[in-house]
């Protein structure tokens, strides 16, 4: 508990001097890094005031680690995209596709702290495993690594089909994926006179429904109850509190009664907004994006940005913590 505590605050320049000089490790850049590395545009933050020294290249991890070295930046980001002319980021040839889940960023979370805490970064980890569970078992991508970026996790995906893909299914995709769009709910079966059938999400268990609601539950369950949620009035939230209980054992029929049916479709609407703004979009549909280098370190933080290896054990508080960290005063 006490390195928690005295975790989540600025790197020094000796701080930062000290990781790079005697921790960091071209080893622990991802090997989808080093590869085309050369092809990529490297951007740097040596104030923390932001990548201002950007349209920087290397010809290898050599150079890399000579520069990290020197410098100790602040943040070291990398391009998600890969130019034939990198230093002017002209020809581009691909990119990876991002999903970025910031802790501090999620809309509905337990712990109501006011910045990062342990709590909501497992909440993190729990959602981007969903993402990835999708990304995976419904799309088929399997192309697919997550990093630890000091305060969330970046899922970076290097399927061919999503690296030369344009915005446009970027955007389609992600909606999919996020759980962004209230689920089709009128079906018209064309063999009974083109009658219209009604289903609610909640009674499909296959598909994007089932994604939806999925997600929906895990909202509603992780509520406090002093969330400001846009379509969300306090008279409503209190009876989603009061209800919720019904969706233990995915009584959505009960929960929706209890609710009311034109307030539960102002839930069902919110719930769509509130899945959407779980992920940053702009950094999902944004081709030529710079992210945090992996095996950099989050000096806000001070905390390692690092590929996870197995996803189902990883501790942050455990694996990316700098030694600095532990040699610090109480």
């Amino acid at each position: 508990m006490k390195i928690i505590l005295i975790m989540f605050s600025k790197a020094t320049m000796k701080e930062r001097r000290q990781y790079y000089r005697e921790e960091w490790s071209e080893k622990d850049l991802p090997e989808f890094i080093r590869n085309g590395i050369k092809k990529r545009e490297f951007g740097f933050d040596h104030n923390g005031r932001g990548p201002n020294d950007r349209y920087k290249t290397f010809r290898g991890t050599e150079s890399l680690r000579k520069f990290l070295r020197y410098k100790a930046p602040f943040a070291a980001y990398i391009s998600v995209a890969f130019y034939n002319n990198p230093r002017r980021r002209e020809d581009w040839q691909k990119a990876e596709y991002i999903f970025d889940v910031d802790a501090k960023d999620i809309p509905i979370r337990s712990c109501g702290c006011d910045g990062v805490c342990e709590t909501c970064l497992g909440e993190a980890l729990e959602i981007v495993n969903t993402l990835i569970d999708t990304l995976d078992g419904d799309l088929g991508l399997d192309n697919i690594h997550l990093i630890y970026s000091g305060r969330g996790y970046h899922i970076r995906i290097l399927d061919d089909e999503m690296m030369l893909a344009n915005s446009e299914l970027r955007s389609e995709v992600l909606k999919y994926v996020a759980g962004a769009e209230v689920p089709k709910s009128q079906f018209i079966n064309t063999d009974i006179s083109n009658k219209a059938f009604n289903f609610e999400h909640f009674s499909i268990p296959i598909g994007y429904s089932k994604i939806f609601t999925e997600k929906m539950k895990y909202n509603i369950q992780h509520l406090r109850g002093d969330e400001q949620l846009d379509g969300i009035n306090p008279k409503l939230m209190k009876d989603i509190i009061k209800y919720r209980h019904h969706l233990d054992n995915d009584e959505w029929g009960y929960f929706k009664r209890d609710i009311g049916p034109r307030r539960y479709k102002n839930l069902v609407e919110a719930m769509a907004r509130v899945n959407l703004a779980t992920i940053d979009a702009k950094v999902s549909i944004d081709l030529k994006r710079i992210l945090r280098l992996p095996s950099s370190l989050h000096s806000k933080v001070s905390m390692k940005c690092m590929e996870v290896k197995n996803r189902e054990t990883f501790d942050p508080f455990k694996e990316a913590v700098p030694k600095f960290v532990y040699e610090r005063d109480d």
